[in-house]
């Protein structure tokens, strides 16, 4: 696996939910597991499948955050370019055809969902973006057609 660049915001939510299900998420399952066995007949015992299947779901969600994790390359306020489009940039673009100014800060994929307006590194948008400099024009494809974005600001 690659290495994952992540904001430091990103990296704590990600370790915290992964704390959540190794300590709240196992407990309750456990205890969901252990009700449904007094149900009786487990053969034909879809309380306990259905706990049995949510704690299969957890555990492979804490696989994936643990290998996720491992792969992690946190880049702070000061390993962001502002010279250039990359991760953790929050970039000023505007839609050409249509003249509408957006601010979106680049995110990993990762850490997509979070507050404020963000696109990930994988998204179309995020990474036609990518490696773009001020006054740049960069085509993205979208299921309507060609969308082009020229970008005006670059920050942190």
């Amino acid at each position: 696996m690659d290495k994952i660049l992540m904001t430091q915001e990103g990296f704590d939510k990600l370790q915290q939910e992964l704390n959540e299900l190794r300590t709240t998420g196992r407990a309750e399952v456990s205890e969901k597991i252990r009700v449904a066995r007094g149900f009786g007949d487990l053969s034909e015992n879809s309380e306990y499948d259905e706990a049995k299947n949510d704690q299969a779901v957890m555990e492979a969600r804490i696989a994936q955050l643990e290998e996720q994790l491992k792969h992690v390359e946190i880049i702070g306020a000061e390993d962001i370019a502002t010279d250039m489009v990359s991760v953790g940039s929050v970039v000023k673009i505007l839609d050409i055809e249509y003249g509408d100014e957006m601010t979106y800060r680049i995110v990993s994929s990762l850490e997509s969902g979070g507050e404020g307006e963000t696109i990930t590194d994988k998204s179309p948008v995020g990474q036609a973006l990518l490696g773009h400099r001020v006054g740049e024009v960069v085509d993205v494809e979208a299921p309507a057609g060609v969308v082009s974005f020229k970008i005006l600001e670059i920050g942190r």
